[in-house]
């Protein structure tokens, strides 16, 4: 496998200036502008562009540079080599400078809280020695057993979370080692120290991987997932297994991993535990949500990213097929899977996507990515990002729920307000013979889940499973008794597809693979026609979808990032329940869509934190 990882970072710290002038006399020399980002970069431009020393961050060097030229004037010899740093560009270097270039540091000796807490938090209160990872790690696993399994929610129908499967027993080493790599190598990523929750289809080599079925308890891999490799590169601490819809399949989020046969449980919103967190993704969605990791990772293949994403008013991020490898993530259909971060912020979803991308010869359409890579994601998160931009929407695909219908006509406001131009497109009606009803024809395009996971799982269990594991093909799942009684007929009826079906749908002239390929490009001219940024539309209505939404984005393998636009009024169905809105782009322009959906968020601060799972007394 090679993973070329992409550090990141954003947000807001501040360093305390107390004492900060005094012995900082020895300044290294000044080096001018900063260098353009390069590959290995991991900090956003909040934290990059008042670097004066050339390492691409803002350092104690760097404010030794400013304190050393302290009076300096824009009429004295030098002042090309600090001008940079006249922050409030009055010609001269003041200490009310030196007071802003500190504010780039990630760096925070104030109070540190958990809760809500973003990556850049984390970092900064580590990097003030407020707190370490393993002290960080220890409060999520208590979190987690204080939260998790407990009857918190004890309304009408209230229930458990069930977020979390298994949680790591090596959690904490790894914790105490990149508390270690602090010590003596500084901040090497953005993710360092930083708990993580996978759903539980990626394999680690350290927890059991079921795909939520009990029948696979026992698959304990011998190595990671490509992705689950690209995070622990970058120094990240995996906590924990995220419950799921057994085996990806649909939205409701029910498992039966490590109980008896013939049960099952459901996930729930930590907002309405009467609910369910959406799915296939909803224990990635609901443990990040109540704040018992610092982030996530769920899979998505018509949906299942984005749908717990805005159940439970987090960021997704589904990201272009190719950009991240599949390999090691138990499959549902690999015509349209893909992994992707589900986190509170999209800072944060820019930090995990960094570590995550790269070209695994194990998953060969990553090879699609060559050029297409940014050297961090991060360098999109500009609150103007939206200013002069052109942002398409189709009528129809806004639906008629009350609650989706008014926060949509506010987000289209706030864009409008942010200086976007928003459009409303008329989409093809015709196209081809492949897609005769035009855009219609996309979005009805089927999920490739029936026709393809038998001979995708098959391969998975080829190369990945744990010879430990009994049940290897789904008629033997049936007969052991140990899934979700519901699923049967469904792996009955999947296991009895052919080869020949499964050619004729997902092959190289496959029904299902010439709508996928000419779906992407009617959308892309689509966009291309109208000079069009991103196209938009809600996820979903308050705990449910709308129409054929979710299939756009894995219709057409173009990236989707989805992320809250506000909540159901206190008058409204389902008070409090979330919308988010989807921004779709072209190929590989995650990057972008990144940044508008930051500048949205930065806005709007749509996201509220779940009342129920507060801080622990």
């Amino acid at each position: 496998m090679t993973l070329t990882h992409r550090r990141a970072a954003g947000g807001v710290a501040a360093l305390t200036l107390t004492g900060l002038v005094v012995g900082l006399a020895a300044a290294p020399t000044a080096t001018g502008a900063p260098a353009p980002a390069t590959p290995g970069t991991f900090l956003a431009p909040y934290y990059t562009e008042l670097d004066l020393t050339g390492d691409l961050q803002v350092t104690a060097d760097d404010l030794a540079v400013v304190a050393a030229n302290l009076g300096l004037t824009a009429q004295d010899e030098g002042w090309k080599d600090v001008a940079l740093v006249d922050t409030d560009a009055d010609g001269a270097l003041t200490v009310a400078d030196l007071a802003a270039v500190s504010q780039r540091i990630v760096y925070d000796d104030g109070p540190f809280e958990l809760v809500e807490a973003s990556v850049v938090d984390m970092q900064a209160a580590m990097n003030a020695g407020v707190t370490t990872s393993v002290e960080i790690t220890q409060e999520y696993l208590d979190r987690i057993a204080a939260y998790d399994r407990t009857l918190v929610d004890t309304g009408a129908g209230g229930r458990p979370l069930a977020s979390i499967v298994t949680t790591s027993t090596v959690a904490l080493d790894a914790a105490k080692q990149a508390d270690a790599v602090r010590a003596s190598q500084g901040m090497t990523s953005m993710l360092l120290g930083v708990p993580v929750a996978v759903k539980d289809n990626y394999d680690t080599k350290d927890m059991p991987t079921t795909g939520g079925c009990g029948c696979w308890d026992a698959n304990q891999t011998a190595t990671d997932a490509a992705m689950v490799d690209g995070l622990r590169a970058d120094g990240a601490v995996l906590l924990a297994k995220a419950s799921l819809d057994e085996f990806a399949f649909g939205f409701e989020s029910q498992f039966s991993s490590f109980q008896a046969a013939g049960s099952a449980t459901y996930v729930a919103s930590p907002y309405s535990t009467s609910r369910t967190a959406g799915g296939s993704s909803g224990g990635t969605g609901a443990a990040i949500s109540a704040n018992l990791a610092g982030i996530g990772f769920g899979t998505d293949t018509g949906g299942s990213i984005r749908v717990p994403s805005s159940y439970n008013q987090l960021v997704g991020v589904r990201p272009t097929i190719g950009l991240a490898s599949r390999d090691g993530i138990i499959p549902l259909a690999l015509s349209q899977d893909t992994g992707g971060p589900m986190t509170r912020s999209v800072t944060d979803a820019a930090v995990a996507l960094d570590a995550v991308v790269g070209v695994d010869p194990a998953d060969p359409v990553t090879s699609r990515q060559q050029g297409e890579v940014p050297a961090s994601y991060t360098q999109y998160l500009d609150a103007d990002a939206l200013d002069g931009a052109r942002i398409g929407y189709v009528p129809s695909m806004i639906g008629t729920n009350a609650t989706t219908v008014r926060l949509w006509a506010e987000t289209r406001a706030t864009l409008e307000s942010l200086g976007a131009t928003v459009v409303e497109v008329t989409p093809p009606t015709s196209y081809s013979d492949v897609l005769p009803r035009g855009f219609a024809s996309v979005v009805g395009e089927g999920s490739g889940s029936t026709n393809e996971f038998k001979h995708d799982l098959d391969a998975y269990v080829a190369n990945h499973l744990s010879p430990a594991v009994e049940a290897r093909t789904l008629s033997q799942i049936v007969d052991s008794g140990r899934y979700v009684p519901s699923r049967r007929s469904t792996y009955v009826s999947r296991g009895a597809i052919t080869e020949e079906t499964y050619q004729a749908w997902a092959g190289p002239e496959g029904t299902h693979t010439k709508v996928l390929a000419e779906g992407k490009t009617l959308v892309t001219g689509m966009l291309d026609e109208l000079e069009l940024d991103a196209l938009v539309y809600p996820s979903g209505n308050p705990y449910g979808t709308i129409g054929t939404n979710l299939r756009l984005s894995p219709n057409t393998g173009m990236p989707a990032v989805t992320v809250p636009m506000g909540q159901a009024s206190a008058t409204e169905a389902i008070p409090g329940a979330g919308v988010n809105l989807e921004l779709l782009g072209r190929d590989f322009d995650e990057g972008p869509l990144l940044g508008l959906a930051y500048a949205l968020e930065q806005a709007t601060q749509a996201r509220t934190a779940p009342p129920l799972y507060g801080p622990l007394g």
